[in-house]
C-alpha cells in the first residue's frame, strides 16, 4: 500500500509558500493531507497527529513554520517517521531564525531540513524517502530526474548556439 504524506503548516500564512510542495507530491500520485497545527498554540494536536501518523498510513511528515519554527521538532518528538522541515521566510531575519530553529535539534530527535521557502525540495526529498519502499515511485522519480537533466541539456545546447556573446 502506498504511503501518504502530511504537510503541516504552522499558520495559514504558510500556504502560498507550500503550494509547490503540495503540487509536487500530488504530481507523483502521493496522497497528501494538509493541516494547520501550531507547535505553540495547539501542541496537543501536533502530538496527536504525529503519534498516530504511522498507524494512519503516513510515510513522511513535512512541517512548515516561520519565526519560532518548532513545529518540525515537536512532530519529530512524537513519531519515528521522517520529518522534513521547511523554514519559512520571515520579516525579522529573512528566515534564518526559522532555519536555525529547525536544524539545531537535540541528539535523538532529527529533522531533515531544506532551504528557506524550499517547498519543492521538501516534496522531492519526501518522494525519495517514500521511493525506498515503492518501486513504482522510484521509477517515477528516476524519470523526473532524467527529465530535469534533459531540460538542462536542451538549455545548454540552446545557449551554445547563440551568437550574441
Amino acid at each position: 500500500m502506498a504511503k501518504k504524506a502530511a504537510v503541516i503548516l504552522g499558520s495559514d500564512s504558510d500556504l502560498e509558500t507550500m503550494r509547490p510542495c503540495i503540487r509536487r507530491l500530488k504530481s507523483f500520485g502521493i496522497e497528501t493531507e494538509v493541516r494547520i497545527i501550531s507547535a505553540h498554540r495547539t501542541p496537543a494536536a501536533a502530538e496527536a497527529l504525529a503519534s498516530a501518523a504511522r498507524a494512519e498510513g503516513f510515510g513522511v511528515l513535512i512541517a512548515a513554520a516561520g519565526k519560532a519554527a518548532h513545529l518540525a521538532g515537536v512532530l519529530a518528538a512524537y513519531t519515528t517517521l521522517p520529518v522534513i522541515g521547511v523554514p519559512i521566510k520571515t520579516s525579522m531575519m529573512g528566515g534564518l531564525d526559522s532555519l536555525l530553529s529547525m536544524v539545531q535539534m537535540p541528539k535523538g530527535v532529527p529533522v531533515a531540513c531544506v532551504a528557506v521557502d524550499g517547498a519543492d525540495n521538501a516534496a522531492i526529498l519526501a518522494v525519495q524517502m517514500l521511493a525506498l519502499a515503492d518501486g513504482d515511485l522510484a521509477e517515477q522519480l528516476a524519470q523526473f530526474k532524467a527529465d530535469m537533466a534533459a531540460e538542462v541539456a536542451a538549455k545548454d545546447q540552446s545557449i551554445r548556439t547563440m551568437e550574441e556573446f
